[in-house]
């Protein structure tokens, strides 16, 4: 298993659809055989230039130790949900 950097910028909307949001994603990690190893909610922040029109957004970063099937599948799923704005997932270094 390897370890990932997963930050992702959700649209700037209520609370309780963060929260969803953020609990899907750690249920994908976890139902297909990863772990999260720490949540780091970085809260709501201004973007450095729009994007699709929006200036603000909900920054979250996950540290996961997970396959790599686990992460394909994570990327999928950000790129089709339409409350992320970008996302990244990053291999750490050995």
């Amino acid at each position: 298993m390897r370890k990932y950097e997963v930050i992702f910028i959700i649209k700037p909307v209520d609370e309780d659809t963060i929260n969803s949001t953020i609990a899907k994603f750690e249920n994908i990690v976890k139902n297909n055989g990863g772990n999260i190893d720490k949540v780091d909610r970085w809260g709501k922040k201004r973007l450095a230039y729009p994007v699709k029109d929006i200036n603000e957004g909900f920054y979250c970063l996950f540290y996961i130790t997970a396959e790599p099937k686990v992460v394909t599948e994570l990327d999928r799923v950000m790129k089709i949900t339409d409350e992320i704005l970008k996302h990244m997932i990053v291999k750490e270094d050995e």
